[in-house]
């Protein structure tokens, strides 16, 4: 069984090799300024949150990051799921879906009218679990870089 919990200032060591899987996984690197300023946003959870995955004996398995913004289509907040990340020796068993339900609990006792994310289209592992509790919207995402 999966145990989730909102990330403190003693999970650092525990978050960080996460963090850095998640960013290997997107062929991403940022500094390790950004990598503090995140993590200690993510602590102080005034507009990012965070939480971990721990497994029955305590192992730090996996990561999820999200924020709120006003949104133009309904009256109370939108919930964006920013980084999702689970360890690759124990994908599939149901700590993804634990850390989604986690962000949608959330979200629903924050008042949020939706809860979304982003995923690269060959993301076939995720996309599988995607499908089953979410509706793949349809939009291709754009930007632009500053």
């Amino acid at each position: 069984m999966v145990t989730i919990t909102a990330l403190t200032a003693a999970d650092r060591d525990d978050w960080t090799p996460l963090w850095q899987g998640y960013l290997t996984f997107y062929e991403s690197a940022v500094s390790d300024e950004v990598t503090d300023d995140v993590y200690r946003r993510l602590v102080d959870a005034d507009v990012l949150h965070g939480a971990l995955a721990r497994d029955d004996e305590g192992r730090a398995v996996g990561i999820v990051h999200w924020l709120y913004h006003p949104a133009t289509w309904a009256i109370g907040p939108s919930c964006y799921l920013e980084d999702l990340f689970v360890s690759p020796d124990v994908r599939g068993g149901g700590v993804g879906g634990a850390l989604i339900a986690h962000v949608r609990a959330h979200a629903v006792e924050a008042g949020a009218t939706k809860v979304y994310w982003l995923t690269q289209r060959d993301n076939t592992t995720a996309r599988a679990l995607y499908d089953r509790v979410a509706t793949e919207s349809g939009f291709v995402h754009y930007q632009i870089g500053l």
